[in-house]
């Protein structure tokens, strides 16, 4: 089983090409848990994930054989840029198995850092699967993204880090998928100070790690979509499960708006850019799922790589939740001027149109009317409940579109 020897030998080993991330103290996030919040920014890797540390280290414990005939990978994402990058840099050959369905900006990115993208099956489960096959057909070196002790001991170097950096923690909050991550700073944090506790946060999606805690054994749970891809993992690993058992204190779970919100707050107050994986142990401090209050708290930033598509719609909802866009639907005469009049009423609410949509088939119109959804940016709910005060008071019907 793994050991604190073989984390600290790791993190020894690849000092010299992986980025000592930050550790800092959070004020606004502090002022939000009500502990101290300390952020552990592994998204600032060159890959941007903490993925680097547990590919190089399996790589640089290779044999001269093994690096002649080259890796391989099976991977939609950060484990696939990892092994591609490090593997690239010793000039390794790195064969990188992806979905069909991996979006082009990732395989672009694992090519670009010199990996053989083969495109294979329509899930991760058959690209594993072909992956294992070229392995053994090819005699390559297979590099498993969380169930395999070389890779665990390398992500362990987070936990080294952390200790290093702040020794006064009372916690580490680390994300879960497969356990690599975990078991690794799990067993750096308690085999150096066993009072400090490692809780897990998994997508309520797919808590597969959380539902083996708690049957003993593992499971395989129903594939599930997320915006916490990263670590949606249908079942744990064989080699994490036991050290999760040994070492995490707890595991938790937060749902996809949770995760959401803490994206948008991590780069509205932290200027932090984060994918659902790498926020969801964030997600979990802000959303009290921890039963702590008035402790120092070290919580992992492990991924940064978030398709801009789902950022700016992430953006967009948490702009509508919090207030700050409103969607109106508005019933108005259908004649010339009347658009001028509405507007007029909005302007001198301070309200600042940015879309609208007019309709006259739809939404219950009477002839002779027209409705309009007018999005508008506002400076928060008490600003919308002005507006709609002011609209009432000219005698125009209005609904709230969700």
């Amino acid at each position: 089983m793994l050991t604190i020897q073989s984390i600290r030998a790791a993190t020894e080993r690849i000092r010299d090409s992986i980025y000592l991330s930050p550790f800092v103290l959070s004020e606004t996030f502090s002022k939000i848990a009500g502990n101290s919040i300390l952020f552990k920014l592994d998204n600032l890797q060159m890959t941007g994930s903490f993925k680097e540390r547990g590919a190089l280290n399996k790589i640089l414990l290779l044999t001269e054989a093994e690096r002649r005939r080259g890796v391989i990978a099976a991977s939609a994402g950060n484990h696939a840029q990892a092994v591609a990058y490090h593997a690239g840099k010793l000039g390794i050959t790195a064969q990188i198995c992806m979905p069909l369905t991996t979006p082009i900006v990732k395989v672009s990115a694992t090519r670009n850092y010199g990996g053989n993208v083969i495109l294979f099956g329509a899930n991760y489960d058959e690209t594993y699967q072909e992956a294992v096959r070229l392995c053994a057909e090819q005699k390559l070196t297979f590099i498993h993204p969380f169930d395999d002790e070389d890779v665990i001991a390398g992500q362990g170097s987070i936990g080294i880090e952390m200790l290093a950096q702040a020794p006064d923690l009372d916690a580490v909050v680390i994300s879960v998928g497969g356990g690599g991550l975990i078991s690794g700073v799990a067993c750096a944090i308690k085999e150096t100070n066993p009072k400090i506790k490692v809780i897990g946060v998994q997508t309520s999606k797919l808590p597969s790690m959380k539902k083996a805690m708690e049957q003993k054994h593992l499971v395989t749970l129903p594939a599930q979509k997320t915006i916490a891809d990263g670590i949606a993992v249908r079942r744990a690993g064989d080699v994490t499960f036991p050290l999760v058992q040994k070492y995490v204190d707890e595991i938790v779970t937060v749902d996809d708006e949770e995760i959401a919100k803490a994206i948008l707050l991590l780069l509205e107050k932290e200027k932090t850019l984060t994918e659902g994986a790498g926020a969801a142990a964030t997600a979990a401090v802000i959303q009290g799922k921890l039963s702590m209050h008035g402790k120092r708290i070290g919580v992992l930033i492990s991924g940064g790589n978030i398709d801009v598509s789902l950022l700016s719609l992430i953006i967009e909802r948490g702009l509508v939740k919090d207030g700050r866009l409103v969607r109106l639907r508005i019933h108005l005469p259908d004649y010339p001027g009347a658009l001028v009049r509405l507007s007029t009423v909005i302007a001198e609410q301070k309200a600042n149109i940015v879309e609208t949509k007019h309709d006259r088939a739809y939404y219950g119109v009477v002839l002779g009317d027209t409705v309009i959804d007018v999005t508008m940016e506002m400076r928060g709910p008490e600003h919308i409940l002005e507006l709609t005060a002011a609209l009432d008071d000219a005698g125009y019907t209005h609904e709230r579109v969700q």
